[in-house]
């Protein structure tokens, strides 16, 4: 099965990041800093506008001080 980056599971992973993101009350621009991103590459990701993989989706959750292992389940439930 090919999967597109506007496929149901890739749109329930974009709101979880952002609900993640949220949680931890950070801004794109905080989380950004963290991640040694541009602010524009996360409002790509939450947009649905680029990939995301899972070394950085691990990134990502570390850097909202979560832990993936307990985050992922939220996101198979989700959906992804």
């Amino acid at each position: 099965m090919l999967l597109t980056i506007h496929h149901r599971r890739y749109e329930a992973l974009r709101k979880h990041l952002k609900a993640l993101r949220r949680s931890a009350g950070l801004t794109q621009a905080e989380l950004a800093a963290r991640l040694k991103v541009d602010q524009s590459y996360i409002s790509k990701v939450e947009r649905g506008e680029r990939y995301m993989d899972v070394l950085f989706y691990l990134d990502w959750c570390r850097a909202c001080k979560l832990q993936p292992e307990v985050t992922v389940h939220d996101l198979v439930k989700a959906g992804a």
